[in-house]
């Protein structure tokens, strides 16, 4: 393809990288909101969760406009697509951010269990990481870094299947934070659910480089792997 097409290729990628930024600073916020019992800056976070809606749909506009105009060939097409596909997952990211701020404003000062809330700022802290990595493979199509990316998922689901017993054992000791607990595992399953929309843009990278469709979730592919791993001690 000629010059054109290459400089609004970039441009899409571009605001492709912006959006991942966006997402990462608003699961950093809404994480800081929940856990800090800030019900102000819970409040920020969803009076800025349009942003990122906003931001998929100009970028499918531009990335439609670019398929029209230049119809690009194969190998050009998948990348088009392959971003076009991974913004919706980065879009879900911020989804999850707004949700985990609502859990906030939900939870009261006197709701305070120090262990759950550092587990869930390390979860917050590795999606984050693999956010900011897989976004960085996308820049250079880098297939290594993604399937990278993909097993570092490991570790959010470790850590989500360790937190969810423990809550749930929580929760048989003391009936009455139960509305507490069930917040606390609200948020924890958001975070996983983070991960795992990571771990679809690395699959993304995989198809626009190679034109394969893969399944790098390693829960998905090995359902029994983490309790193997939680039994052994890993």
């Amino acid at each position: 393809m000629g010059a054109i097409f290459d400089d609004e290729l970039k441009r899409l990628r571009g605001r492709f990288m912006e959006m991942g930024i966006d997402a990462s600073e608003q699961i950093y916020q809404a994480t800081k909101a929940f856990t800090e019992k800030d019900a102000q800056l819970a409040q920020q976070v969803l009076d800025t969760d349009h942003q990122l809606n906003d931001e998929e749909i100009q970028l499918e506009k531009q990335a439609l406009k670019l398929m029209a105009l230049q119809q690009p060939v194969a190998t050009d097409f998948r990348k088009i697509i392959s971003i076009l596909k991974a913004s919706s997952d980065v879009e879900r990211l911020g989804d999850y951010a707004a949700h985990i701020a609502r859990a906030g404003i939900r939870l009261s000062a006197a709701d305070d269990d120090e262990q759950v809330e550092q587990q869930i700022e390390k979860m917050m802290m590795i999606v984050r990481q693999m956010l900011e990595k897989v976004m960085d493979a996308y820049v250079y199509t880098d297939e290594q870094k993604a399937y990278e990316v993909a097993n570092e998922d490991l570790q959010v689901d470790l850590i989500y299947v360790q937190q969810q017993d423990a809550i749930m054992d929580a929760l048989v000791k003391s009936r009455e934070d139960v509305k507490s607990y069930g917040t606390y595992l609200s948020v924890i399953r958001y975070l996983e659910r983070a991960g795992d929309h990571i771990v679809n843009l690395a699959e993304w990278i995989i198809y626009s480089g190679s034109g394969k469709l893969v399944e790098l979730n390693p829960g998905k592919a090995d359902p029994e792997m983490v309790k193997r791993k939680l039994a052994k001690g890993e």
